[in-house]
């Protein structure tokens, strides 16, 4: 057996859609080089395609932080360098090859997947650590000895093997991702939790190919407006850290961030497979000093009268993604923007000309559904949505209150179609207190197409907000409305009938009150033409 075997810059591993919707394997150079001609990065799972994303933007921060786009080094003296360095990259429409062979190839050494000093994103040290079969690094099966999947997706060899272009992306996946389960070697070392991707809310922007997602997540200004500390991924260090369950600061440049050793690998090897790992937990640092992260929501931690504390706060996969919208992309006090939110609006600043304003720009979010205290993954997601460029722009603020003050009224409507469920329950005599609960999720469910619609329609050079917020609310009302009676019709004959509660027992105030179906709603649409009240043109009043 070779002491050095598969060099990730030379051989297939890097999963990539098409334009033709086929995915294929492509070397990490060709990935880089060739982003142009890929459609998207198309790993086994969301949450691998981040983990892959990140690396790759690794290479891109360390080489274009130092040369410019000829290869000649001119490292950033200032903000406005790196913008000039980004624009000229984005008007090129490719990554220029010299630079990027020329960093590679000095690199190479580094990048090869088994090592006997410098495996790629391993440490020998993790030998003593715990041992995984193959099963536990796939993402796609997460088992171990004593938790098997009751309905596997790979089985016999597939299960137990894979290949080494499979193990070296969910390398990446598992120093993302893994959860609490790993036991310390050591005593008295602290909990390092979840690897770092898991503990965030990991957003991302995302183009019409690879090369425009790479840029669009490219912010060589932290939160668009300051330098970073000169770039150090993880292959560059002279002697890579080993010791287990290190706390350190949290790193000043991303491509250090984006390479961060979360846990310390060592992958094991058997007639040309990969038949098991050794792992170990890795670097951390508090969520409290992660200012630096660009791919993350955020979250207030402080208490009431306290100072405001922005820790990284992960996604709720029962909400879709445009719920989220003010607390993500609204430009507020009380709100902290991910980075490369920051990024897309620097990006459209008058004097640059770099980015489009109506250009349309998906974000996408991932991420991972834990058990308790993070001890295994029960789940993972993912959610796009898409709008204008100029949303995010100094201009967009005045759409960005309308979008808000919609989302707040969807809020409100759900609330009343879960009260209507509610009251029809027990006007049937049921006492289920959560019996608005899947009610709600359905009006969820059924507005969730029409709004993403509605939000991509929307033209932020236009100040047409009465026109666009009109044939939404009416949109809106007509869901509700549908779904109300929906439920009244599905409701059956004792909810029609209808059930008589005894009201505030053992009080002076003690009294009955009869529910039906009919009475719960008319009383759901008074509330409904409330929020949504009908205009004359809809044969109501202005």
């Amino acid at each position: 057996m070779q002491e050095m075997e598969f060099n990730l810059l030379q051989e297939p591993w890097v999963r990539v859609r098409l334009p033709d919707n086929t995915v294929q394997e492509v070397s990490l150079t060709d990935a880089l080089l060739h982003a142009q001609d890929h459609v998207d990065l198309a790993g086994e799972m969301p949450t691998q395609d981040a983990a892959m994303l990140r690396l790759l933007l690794a290479v891109l921060f360390t080489v274009f932080s130092r040369v410019n786009v000829e290869g000649e080094p001119e490292p950033f003296e200032e903000e406005d360098d790196a913008l000039v360095r980004w624009g000229d990259l984005w008007q090129l429409g490719h990554f220029p090859e010299q630079p990027l062979r020329d960093y590679l190839e000095q690199w190479k050494d580094r990048f090869w997947l088994f090592h006997p000093e410098r495996p790629f994103w391993q440490v020998p040290g993790a030998a003593i650590g715990t041992a995984y079969n193959a099963a536990k690094l796939n993402g796609e099966m997460s088992e171990s000895s004593n938790k098997l999947r009751l309905f596997p997706l790979y089985a016999g060899a597939g299960k137990s093997q894979l290949t080494y272009a499979q193990a070296a992306r969910w390398l990446l996946y598992v120093n993302g991702y893994d959860d609490t389960s790993a036991k310390p070697k050591g005593k008295g070392l602290p909990s390092v939790g979840a690897g770092w991707l898991g503990k965030i809310g990991f957003i991302q922007a995302v183009g019409e190919n690879l090369f425009e997602t790479l840029m669009l997540n490219l912010t060589l200004l932290q939160d668009g407006q300051r330098m970073w500390g000169e770039n150090l991924p993880c292959w560059e260090l002279d002697v890579p850290r080993s010791t287990e369950r290190t706390q350190i600061l949290c790193p000043d440049n991303p491509a250090q961030l984006l390479t961060l050793q979360s846990r310390r690998l060592l992958l094991h090897r058997e007639n040309g497979m990969v038949d098991r790992f050794y792992l170990l937990g890795g670097d951390f640092f508090p969520r409290e000093t992660a200012a630096a992260e660009q791919m993350t929501i955020w979250r207030n931690a402080a208490k009431k009268n306290e100072a405001a504390v922005y820790v990284p706060c992960r996604h709720d996969p029962a909400k879709q993604f445009w719920r989220e919208f003010p607390s993500v992309f609204c430009k507020e006090e009380t709100v902290r923007q991910p980075g490369v939110v920051h990024w897309i609006e620097t990006l459209q600043r008058r004097d640059l000309n770099i980015l489009d304003p109506q250009r349309r720009i998906h974000f996408r979010i991932s991420g991972m559904q834990y058990g308790d205290k993070d001890f295994f993954v029960n789940d993972s997601f993912r959610d796009e949505l898409a709008f204008q460029a100029g949303l995010l722009d100094e201009l967009g603020r005045a759409w960005q209150v309308r979008i808000t003050n919609e989302i707040e009224r969807c809020e409100k409507a759900a609330q009343y179609v879960g009260y209507l469920a509610k009251d029809i329950a027990i006007a049937a005599g049921d006492k289920n207190e959560n019996a608005g609960g899947p009610a709600r999720e359905q009006f969820y469910f059924l507005i969730d197409q029409p709004f993403r619609q509605w939000l991509q329609g929307i033209d932020a050079g236009k100040k047409n907000y009465d026109e666009m917020e009109l044939r939404w609310q009416a949109k809106a009302r007509s869901i509700a409305e549908k779904l109300g009676k929906q439920l009244v019709l599905e409701a059956g004959s004792a909810a029609l009938a209808g059930h008589r509660v005894k009201l505030d027992a053992g009080k002076k105030t003690e009294r009955t009150e009869l529910y039906t179906a009919p009475k719960a709603y008319n009383r759901f649409l008074g509330g409904l033409y409330r929020l949504y009240p009908k205009t004359d043109d809809e044969g109501g009043t202005a």
